[in-house]
């Protein structure tokens, strides 16, 4: 991906997975060497701003300037490590919204995993965990995220459901309407590791919504009175659950 955040004073920001240190030498992957080189023309000497994901963000010195490509050195640290809350977002795939666009807002919005599942009634086959790691690094870059959320495999429902960990606590977003409110259900609630739990296009079915239900760590909600369609509903859970038990405290 292409499209890095660049910082006031032309300094563009990127994921790198190498290691980060005090005059450590990494080397921009092809695409990222490409845009700093003949997008951003940037010149050897100008700096940029560097993330793994552990080690926090450096400012680096770009190097070793060549046709195809060049070194990043680090000079000095930024920012220290910081964390996002432990909050995973399983949803079902839709089939007229790609999941780039959820994929990057989930990001943005500091989920610490991405889990598509298919249900019964989910009509998308496959998804592509490489495209989806591709947006969640570009959104990480772009939202000043220090990591990037773990993208998992496309599993059905019924098998996540029978490895759930005890102790991961789910909102379950219930179109059912007999769920409280969504920001009632969790006011009470114990932190800890939680989950959102979106469904495909035309909800759970009635077997599959039982099960869920049927988790003692399950909280069902209502996110109000209109009908949204699945990726504004994960979204919409997502901020709610920041705003109640997250970072935006």
């Amino acid at each position: 991906m292409t499209d890095h955040l660049t910082e006031p004073g032309g300094k563009v920001r990127l994921y790198i997975a190498a290691a980060l240190a005090k005059d450590a030498r990494v080397a921009p992957d092809e695409g990222q060497a490409h845009y700093l080189l003949h997008v951003m023309r940037a010149k050897a000497g100008e700096r940029v701003s560097l993330f793994n994901g552990h080690d926090g963000e450096w400012l680096a010195r770009i190097d070793d300037v060549t046709k195809r490509g060049c070194a990043l050195v680090c000079e000095k640290r930024t920012e220290k490590q910081r964390e996002v809350p432990d909050l995973w977002l399983v949803f079902a795939p839709v089939k007229k919204t790609p999941a780039d666009y959820l994929t990057q807002k989930a990001t943005e919005l500091g989920v610490s995993a991405l889990q598509p599942v298919a249900t019964r009634r989910t009509i998308v086959t496959r998804v592509n965990a490489e495209r989806m790691r591709a947006n969640a690094i570009e959104a990480a870059e772009q939202s000043g995220r220090l990591s990037v959320p773990e993208i998992r495999e496309f599993i059905a429902l019924e098998k996540l459901l029978a490895h759930w960990p005890r102790e991961r606590r789910i909102v379950f977003c219930d179109e059912a309407g007999d769920a409280p409110p969504i920001a009632e259900a969790l006011a009470d609630a114990p932190s800890g590791p939680w989950a959102v739990l979106t469904g495909p296009e035309g909800g759970f079915d009635p077997a599959e919504r039982a099960a869920i239900r049927a988790l003692p760590s399950v909280v069902p909600v209502s996110l109000g009175g209109r009908i949204l369609r699945a990726d504004t509903a994960a979204l919409a859970a997502l901020a709610v659950w920041q705003a109640v038990k997250g970072d935006w405290r």
